[in-house]
């Protein structure tokens, strides 16, 4: 009887101590959001001069990137997600144009939409920047100079592979334009697809 009793208390205990410890560890890693502080990308994307270009333009472009996470919004609405400062090197061979190449840096944030247990991100970003292009002043519609500052924006989803691997698809749009400083001014407004590879650690 004394031995029924002693089980019937460890029982006792043991079920008011799992009811009143909460959730699990392994629940708690589902449902909070804690995305890698760090993240390298490789990305690629072919864009075509819109906006009364001054001419045909098509620029491949190719950067090199690093992000990392700034704030996390862990809530139940869409908005729940990430935020990232990134750092972009550029590297734009121009195909088909007045110009030959344009590289440079590019400072912006990115921000992540993660809903619970889904593998597709959607985000957005946006930036500035700086760069040279071998300009050509003598030519009509030619740039004016060589330095100049660049405006980028993006759009798409990221693909979740794993822990550490994403799969970009999305659009960016590019201006570059050198502020003002020659008269004319005539700036590139470009348009186009990008796909991206992302390593988070």
């Amino acid at each position: 009887m004394k031995s029924w009793r002693a089980w019937g208390v460890a029982f006792f205990i043991l079920a008011s101590s799992r009811a009143f410890a909460g959730p699990s560890t392994a629940t708690e890693n589902a449902t909070t959001l804690n995305p890698p502080r760090f993240e390298f990308a490789l990305e690629s994307g072919y864009l075509f001069g819109v906006f009364d270009p001054p001419q045909d333009y098509q620029i491949a472009t190719e950067f090199v990137t690093g992000r990392v996470r700034w704030g996390v919004i862990d809530s139940a609405g869409w908005l729940r997600g990430y935020n990232q400062f990134y750092i972009s090197a550029v590297a734009e061979p121009i195909l088909e144009g007045i110009e030959n190449h344009y590289f440079g840096f590019n400072f912006g944030m990115r921000y992540n939409f993660v809903q619970p247990g889904s593998r597709i991100i959607p985000y957005c970003s946006g930036g500035l920047g700086l760069g040279w292009i071998d300009s050509h002043a003598n030519i009509p519609g030619g740039q004016g100079q060589d330095f100049t500052f660049n405006i980028l924006s993006a759009a798409g989803i990221s693909y979740k592979v794993n822990e550490q691997w994403k799969i970009d698809l999305g659009v960016l749009y590019e201006h570059l334009s050198n502020g003002g400083q020659t008269d004319p001014n005539p700036s590139l407004n470009l348009f186009g697809p990008q796909i991206g590879v992302n390593y988070s650690f």
